[in-house]
């Protein structure tokens, strides 16, 4: 799939599940933690600075947003998770929407991928790995990306990349693309797997 990335823009944001848009363009939507750096990614991505915010308070976002990307698909960014400071009123409404996309939602068969963010430098939090099982067990096709790969020597990288492989992923599949949107290594690669899930 040829994409021009420089034509995108954010087509949507939404805060309850009756906005969400009745459309069959392929949605790949991101997944994680507060802070993990999901905003990064869609910039560096997209080859912009600011088209995502990315906020100085960790829980901010609490609305699911739909980035166009050349009218063939939507990055549905989705809000993060596992932030204490939160209310818990805002953490229920939060918890309701992100189920809502996956469950409650008229477009959910246009979904072709998950990117799942972990830290590299943290690795799966107890909230990571209940979300990455919840997608197996659900059936939905993702990939995991350990983002802010530039924060550690290749050495640490690589080490922390195989202690997660052995003790969080044993026996599956998973393994996680170091990401960095400083150096931008493992964007190449993610695009890849972009556009072989919208092609299916």
């Amino acid at each position: 799939m040829k994409i021009n990335v420089n034509n995108a823009n954010i087509a949507l944001t939404v805060g309850k599940k009756q906005d969400f848009p009745k459309s069959q363009k392929p949605q790949i939507a991101l997944s994680g933690r507060s802070n993990v750096g999901k905003s990064s990614l869609i910039n560096t991505l997209l080859g912009r600075k600011n088209l995502a915010r990315v906020s100085a308070s960790p829980g901010k976002t609490i609305t699911i947003n739909y980035y166009d990307i050349d009218n063939k698909i939507f990055l549905v960014d989705l809000p993060g998770y596992g932030y204490a400071k939160r209310s818990k009123e805002s953490k229920k409404s939060w918890s309701s929407l992100t189920e809502d996309y996956f469950i409650n939602n008229p477009s959910s068969d246009a979904l072709k991928l998950v990117i799942q963010l972990i830290d590299v430098r943290i690795g799966p939090t107890d909230d990571d790995i209940l979300m990455i099982n919840w997608l197996i067990d659900q059936g939905v096709p993702f990939t995991v990306v350990a983002t802010k790969s530039d924060k550690l020597s290749k050495s640490q990288l690589q080490k922390a990349l195989d202690d997660y492989e052995e003790n969080f992923f044993a026996g599956t599949e998973i393994k996680p693309i170091p990401f960095s949107s400083v150096t931008r290594d493992g964007k190449d690669l993610i695009w890849k797997l972009i556009s072989d899930a919208c092609e299916k």
